[in-house]
């Protein structure tokens, strides 16, 4: 099938190579700065007293704030390598939330490496193998190349509370790791340095904890983030969650994607009877729920769309009236070093959850700074420990922004549009990772988290813009079709070049260029 575009492709990639080039060009100065209804302390800095007597009977090395993924998994692997760390959570009860409840490959290797893969036991998690993509009353099995990995690596679907449970329980059977619920209010600074936090006990009382390294993983919500970022948070769009039950799914073991009309529909199982639905609405508002508007958007808008084996249990679930709906936020790492403090997780970067890498960005983040802290004796000098984790911004890039990247565009694909441009680009992609091989392997290895490279995402990106404009070339070009192709082609690089300028050009492809890479640990004391 490939061999017919041949000819088309040769034609489209000079054409593609010149419009590639003007277009980067001048989309150079270019900078979207949303900020999309983020949540923010009045106060997120307050000075320290250094007057106040600091008790050696309760020192920590390491304050992290919060006890979602990044923040338990965090704790767990700090506290193994001995250091003594303080977790403040707002609330450790169990977190019921509709996102965070897909693990990829990647992510699992991640969590094999902190020893962690225990977490996904005991809470009815289910291995996930690959994708199912349907359009159009059309589908395809994209399986991930899991050939090479040991047969327990696979992706894994669950409960996110549960999860997150799991690694809370397991960071608290470390002698030297303390969880605490307590809500932080702000960041205590001295002449520039973070020196620790304050913060409300369970009880209310108002509380303050030192330590020569604050890590703030408070989630999408951060009301920390401001005083340590630059945060651009962008909403494109919002989830609509609900739970199916009584259903089996068209192909067993993984996540099905609908390539729907306005937006892409989720499908995959968190436990053994239960099947999460994520309706992905464009936008920042979505109809309202209380009035019955939402149940008619998915009855009449949603629900003829979606696989018949689904519809059933679909309408029944909408019925019952468990509806559920959060934004879907991006926002790209822009950190200020600041001697004393450092972000992780969802208050430091976030991406679109449609392809479900925000937790492999965030155990990647770990086992990167697990690895520049191990040789640290001392941490005590913030200036210089500020100096040398700045590394950590440039060590993670390569595989966070290919993630970051691979979101942002695969969601804009994905995306009904009336631009015929758009349409044809939409409809190449399905048919790109159809055809198997390499374009289905390459794409769904990025996906997964098991080969995260830059260069590879963009040649794959382009590669299923030029299969776009050889379809549109054959068998005989016209100038209307010439056109669009030439569109199709400007259409893909306003899609990519934007979200690869906001991660950074040079730290996402050239790391090596980068001063702060070569960051060796200051010498102990």
């Amino acid at each position: 099938m490939a061999d017919q575009y041949i000819l088309g492709s040769i034609f489209a990639s000079i054409l593609g190579i010149v419009l590639v080039y003007v277009l980067f060009v001048k989309k150079n100065g270019r900078r979207s700065s949303i900020d999309g209804g983020e949540t923010t302390a009045t106060t997120t800095i307050a000075a320290a007293d250094s007057r106040e007597c600091r008790s050696r009977d309760d020192e920590v090395d390491v304050i992290i704030v919060g006890a979602g993924v990044a923040g338990a998994a965090l704790a767990h692997t700090l506290g193994k390598d001995g250091r003594r760390v303080h977790v403040i959570e707002r609330d450790l009860a169990e977190p019921d939330r509709i996102v965070g409840e897909l693990l990829q490959p990647g992510g699992y290797l991640k969590l094999v490496e902190l020893g962690l893969e225990d977490c996904v036991e005991g809470i009815d998690a289910q291995r996930v193998f690959g994708y199912a993509l349907f359009k159009d009353g059309r589908n395809t099995r994209l399986s991930y190349p899991l050939e090479k990995f040991h047969s327990d690596v696979a992706g894994r679907s669950f409960h996110n509370g549960r999860f997150i449970q799991k690694m809370r329980g397991k960071a608290a059977s470390l002698s030297n790791v303390k969880l605490e619920q307590g809500t932080v209010t702000s960041l205590l600074e001295e002449n520039g340095t973070i020196k620790g936090v304050q913060y409300k006990s369970k009880t209310g009382e108002e509380l303050t904890k030192y330590a020569p390294l604050t890590i703030v993983c408070d989630g999408c919500f951060s009301n920390l983030r401001r005083a340590l970022c630059n945060p651009q948070v962008e909403v494109p769009s919002c989830f609509v969650g609900l739970i199916l039950e009584n259903c089996d799914l068209p192909y067993v073991n993984h996540g099905h994607v609908i390539l729907a009309d306005p937006s892409p529909i989720l499908f995959y199982k968190i436990s053994s009877t239960e099947i999460r639905c994520l309706v992905d609405v464009p936008g920042q508002k979505v109809p309202s729920i209380s009035s019955g508007e939402m149940a008619k958007y998915l009855k009449s808008v949603v629900a003829p769309q979606i696989p018949p084996e689904l519809y059933d249990a679909f309408i029944a679930t909408i019925d019952k009236g468990n509806i559920r709906t959060m934004p879907n936020r991006s926002m790209p790492a822009a950190p200020y070093p600041t001697p004393g403090a450092l972000l992780m997780g969802d208050a430091f970067n976030m991406r679109h959850p449609l392809t479900g890498g925000g937790m492999t960005v965030a155990l990647s983040d770990i086992v990167v700074l697990r690895n520049l802290l191990r040789p640290l004796r001392d941490m005590n000098d913030s200036v210089t420990l500020c100096r040398y984790l700045e590394s950590f911004y440039t060590l993670r890039k390569p595989v966070a922004s290919t993630i970051n990247t691979l979101a942002g565009a695969l969601y804009k694909v994905f995306c009904a549009s009336p631009d015929q441009a758009r349409k044809e680009m939409r409809e190449a992609c399905f048919d790109y990772l159809s055809l198997g091989g390499v374009c289905s392997t390459g794409p769904v290895s990025l996906l997964s988290g098991l080969n995260p490279r830059p260069l590879s995402l963009v040649v794959h990106f382009f590669a299923v813009a030029i299969y776009g404009v050889g379809r549109l070339l054959l068998p005989f070009p016209s100038p209307k079709r010439m056109w669009i192709g030439a569109r199709l082609i400007s259409s893909a690089s306003g899609i990519i070049f934007p979200i690869i300028k906001a991660e950074g050009v040079r730290q996402m492809f050239f790391p090596a260029t980068v001063p702060a890479y070569y960051r060796v640990p200051p010498p102990s004391k």
